[in-house]
């Protein structure tokens, strides 16, 4: 059965707003930080993006927007971690 808007509303509502409010912290942070914006922030910016369509799917589409397209694996891992964003080349 699928739930109501209302319903859905009443269940996540704050907690998307905690999220939001959280994400909208983290973007002025970045704005008054010194430096030029790197793969990431702008990853995240582009991925922001697919939230103001309204077409079915949007979390696979943010997801897809910052992982890696290719299709191909890398020799070897160029870093010890994850970055979380996809940096556009294939070195």
């Amino acid at each position: 059965m699928r739930m109501t808007r209302d319903r859905v509303l009443d269940l996540y509502f704050m907690e998307a707003r905690s999220k939001l409010i959280d994400l909208a912290a983290f973007l002025d942070r970045i704005d008054r930080a010194k430096g030029e914006d790197d793969f990431r922030i702008k990853a995240l910016r582009k991925a922001l993006k697919e939230l103001d369509h309204a077409k079915p799917e949007r979390a696979k589409r943010v997801l897809l927007s910052l992982s890696d397209p290719t299709t191909e694996p890398l020799p070897a891992a160029a870093t010890k971690a994850a970055a979380g964003a996809w940096p556009g080349t294939k070195d």
